[in-house]
């Protein structure tokens, strides 16, 4: 493959608390690597342990990019992730450097590698009427009407993502077709990169022990500190990002609607949950090389040697 003119592209993917970042840290110590974050979360400001970023010594080792993007009250989107991520593609190999994808934000993944759907832009009104609906009849109802019209996205997406329903029944609503069959259907024409995907393969239980482990040590860490001075600089609780995963479950500690150990349960119910829909996405995606989690990085480092 290595005549291939197109820019090469590792990506490393899989649920979370699965080793993503061990097994990156191995090919950057190999290669010559930049590390581009494909993470939805970890491009906000001030979120730091809620979103598993990178250690500052794993940054000093490895330029990472697309972390610490906006701040949490600002809209990122999954074109805003494409159009930055090519840029740095483009200046990473300009600099003689492999580019390293890492994150388990299949969508991100999948933008980036594939394409993004052309689909009809934002409609404000019907946003708000759909809203409107969810806050009168209360939470779930855009759920349910999403899986009357669109239930393989429904079964994906959990009934608190409001965010991704609202423009899942804003798309259907506009075309007349569910979101998961544009998704199924699209590609680009041409594709820009060589793409070798890598995601990690454990046991179920091992992976859900990973996670329950993680959990307790982010509150160890300071999740509840870290959330406090979010809303200390003034970002409301009920933003987008301070409703996903560990910040939610700190807000409700502080608001003392839960106690530590409740938070915490809660928090690791919600990351397995998380996890198995993670697995789901990739799974469908033939194209990733599923390594065991206790395999020889010998025998990847040398794939990559090969495919670069």
């Amino acid at each position: 493959m290595k005549h291939d003119s197109r820019i090469p592209l590792v990506v490393v993917t899989g649920p979370t608390a699965s080793g993503k970042t061990a097994l990156a840290v191995q090919i950057a110590r190999r290669f010559p690597c930049e590390v581009i974050s494909a993470d939805s979360r970890q491009v906000y400001r001030y979120m730091d342990i809620g979103t598993a970023k990178a250690t500052a010594e794993e940054q000093r080792e490895v330029r990472h990019h697309l972390i610490d993007v906006v701040d949490p009250d600002e809209k990122f989107s999954v074109a805003d992730f494409s159009e930055q991520a090519h840029a740095r593609i483009k200046e990473i190999h300009q600099r003689g450097h492999l580019p390293l994808v890492v994150g388990g934000t299949g969508l991100y993944i999948r933008a980036l590698t594939e394409g993004l759907l052309d689909l009809p832009g934002e409609d404000e009104a019907l946003r708000q009427r759909l809203l409107a609906k969810e806050q009168q009849l209360g939470v779930g109802t855009l759920h349910q009407q999403l899986a009357q019209c669109d239930p393989e996205l429904a079964q994906r997406l959990h009934p608190n993502d409001q965010t991704r329903i609202v423009r899942a029944l804003e798309v259907f609503t506009l075309t007349g077709t569910p979101l998961s069959h544009w998704q199924t259907e699209h590609g680009f024409k041409d594709q820009p990169y060589r793409v070798l995907k890598f995601a990690m393969a454990m046991d179920r239980p091992l992976l859900y022990e990973r996670i329950n482990q993680r959990s307790v040590l982010m509150m160890d860490q300071g999740l509840v500190v870290e959330t406090q001075q979010l809303l200390d600089r003034g970002y409301d609780a009920q933003l987008k990002s301070m409703r996903t995963i560990g910040y939610h479950q700190a807000v409700r500690y502080l608001q003392q609607d839960l106690t530590r150990e409740e938070a915490i349960a809660d928090l690791q119910q919600e990351t397995r949950r998380y996890a198995k829909r993670q697995l789901t996405w990739f799974r469908k995606d033939k194209s990733i090389i599923w390594v065991d989690y206790d395999s020889r990085f010998d025998s990847i480092l040398a794939w990559i040697e090969d495919f670069i």
